[in-house]
């Protein structure tokens, strides 16, 4: 399976054929329009489902799917933690859960705001060991600002999910240590002074095998569509 991610800074209707030429197999975009907006012309081909998840028809949060896998909304959603949205994923006879994610700020509540979020989610869905699980997207976070959060930040929303055997793509292929990554996913406002790292893709570990890659877009080539860079993982599962 290839999977994606990627914040494309809105009008995703004007910029999928760059991302399309991947080849993913699975589109998590934020940012995106509902499928609603889109003209015949403007609407990607080929693809199997198209969910969408938001407040605002401009900018919400989307997966899709293409060639043989398949996607659903879980039932079992919670609104309280905003655009952390549990999704069946299936293949074959293979069933994943798979949560994407876009971090946002919650009104009036710092707990429930970006990595908080992220933080709650885990500790209320039923993420198991046993179960073969993806959660993926623009987490707004990083290691580096651990120290803003007494409860609930980066490093132990990481840690619980390692003794769930659900860990960092990145950090487990590039061998770099949370905080120190040395490939940006985001440039603030396009500013190439102002790189930070923030999108991940986790995954239980036995979904990995000894072809699975993980990359990151690099800026040159996507900075004119978006302040995010894709991240692309491939033969997972």
């Amino acid at each position: 399976m290839k999977i994606i991610t990627w914040n494309c800074n809105m009008a995703f209707r004007k910029k999928w054929t760059k991302i399309i030429e991947l080849k993913p197999d699975i589109l998590v975009i934020q940012e995106c329009e509902n499928e609603s907006k889109y003209k015949a012309k403007e609407l990607i081909p080929n693809y199997n489902q198209f969910l969408w998840f938001g407040e605002n028809s401009n900018k919400g949060l989307a997966v899709i799917s293409f060639n043989e896998y398949k996607v659903s909304f879980k039932k079992s959603h919670n609104p309280d933690f905003k655009y952390i949205v549990p999704i069946n994923l299936s293949y074959k006879k293979k069933k994943i859960d798979l949560y994407i994610i876009w971090a946002m700020p919650y009104p009036n509540s710092t707990s429930k705001s970006y990595i908080g979020q992220i933080w709650n989610a885990i500790n209320y869905y039923p993420l198991q060991s046993k179960k073969d699980t993806i959660l993926i997207g623009d987490w707004n976070s990083n290691a580096q600002w651990d120290k803003l959060r007494q409860k609930g930040n980066h490093s132990t929303s990481v840690n619980k999910l390692e003794k769930l055997d659900i860990f960092s793509l990145y950090h487990q292929l590039k061998k770099e240590e949370p905080g120190a990554e040395t490939e940006p996913t985001l440039y603030l406002l396009k500013n190439p002074k102002k790189p930070y790292h923030i999108d991940y893709c986790f995954a239980s570990k036995r979904l990995l095998n000894k072809n699975t890659t993980i990359e990151v877009g690099k800026f040159e080539e996507w900075i004119s569509s978006s302040d995010h860079m894709p991240v692309v993982i491939s033969d997972l599962g």
